[in-house]
């Protein structure tokens, strides 16, 4: 049926109303989201941060998309990985609305675990006992583990 005169055809719509999500727009986000948690992940190994694991937890939950999780051996490496993370991630666009000292008062010798959340990107920074009681790495079985270093290697020669 052709449109009427003094009518504006039912192409106007198009584009604008949708049942499918962008799918552009959600590829460059979780595009964004995994370059962002093996930055995390390349900051804690280079401050000495040990078993650093990334998982992604896209398949799991929609609430974030990946964990950082690394382990220090102190607290003052516990926040030196903390504040490069912030500051690298910040220089990048994704902000922390701030660095909760978890177990303890912020900041000083008594914090087990560090967490920061970046909205789609999490980081867990642990002392050994605190990650071996807590085991986010067991909590979160169903997550798939990325290959962060090689990750960053394919960047690299990108």
């Amino acid at each position: 049926m052709p449109a009427r005169e003094g009518r504006a055809s039912d192409k106007r719509f198009e584009g604008s109303i949708s049942s499918q999500p962008n799918i552009d727009a959600n590829a460059s986000r979780r595009d964004a989201s995994i370059r962002h948690a093996c930055l995390c992940a390349r900051i804690a190994a280079e401050y000495r941060g040990r078993d650093t694991q990334v998982l992604d937890l896209t398949g799991v939950t929609p609430i974030f998309d990946f964990f950082v999780l690394t382990t220090a051996t102190s607290a003052r490496q516990m926040r030196a990985i903390a504040d490069e993370v912030d500051r690298v991630l910040s220089g990048e666009g994704s902000h922390c609305p701030g660095i909760e000292g978890i177990q303890g008062i912020e900041g000083t010798a008594a914090t087990t675990w560090i967490l920061q959340d970046f909205g789609d990107v999490v980081l867990h920074v642990f002392t050994a006992e605190a990650r071996t009681l807590y085991d986010l790495e067991h909590l979160w079985a169903d997550a798939v583990r990325v290959d962060w270093q090689a990750f960053l290697d394919g960047l690299k020669s990108a």
